[in-house]
């Protein structure tokens, strides 16, 4: 009998440690995403792990050896003037290569005392780079009419 104790205790261990160590990953990993606005209307948000997103401001790229800084800036028709955010990206990974001024770009990391915001990933998409350029008589393929191969 105290054999199946003994078993049935270590067993009830390894399921306590593998539970706690679970819980603790997902509340170290969690972000939440939030816009400049609720960024800045936000409670102690250094407490706490954020996806903030915007467009990186033109020129505002400055590249260290260890540290790249830049900042993000979000207009809206609904609020009075642009949101800024000056962030210092302090990750491991290289930038994407969309990540250029008037990119969109999403931060995680965290906002800082100084209230700069602190970024260890960076995720860039430049929307513009895919698009036709106005007025350059773009026409889509489907539009065009095709020539037969005995004209």
């Amino acid at each position: 009998m105290k054999k199946q104790a003994k078993f049935v205790a270590i067993i009830a261990a390894i399921v306590v440690t593998l539970a706690w160590m679970g819980v603790s990953g997902v509340k170290e990993s969690a972000t939440y995403y939030v816009t400049l606005e609720e960024l800045m209307a936000m409670d102690n948000p250094g407490s706490k792990r954020i996806r903030v997103g915007g467009d990186v401001a033109d020129g505002s790229i400055v590249r260290s050896s260890k540290n790249v800084e830049f900042t993000l800036h979000q207009e809206d028709e609904s609020m009075a003037a642009a949101q800024v955010l000056e962030v210092v990206y302090t990750g491991e990974d290289p930038l994407p290569d969309t990540f250029r001024d008037k990119a969109q770009a999403l931060c995680d990391g965290f906002l800082r005392a100084d209230g700069k915001f602190e970024a260890t990933k960076i995720q860039a998409k430049c929307a513009s780079k895919y698009e036709a350029e106005p007025g350059a008589d773009a026409a889509p393929v489907y539009g065009a009419e095709a020539s037969s191969p005995t004209d």
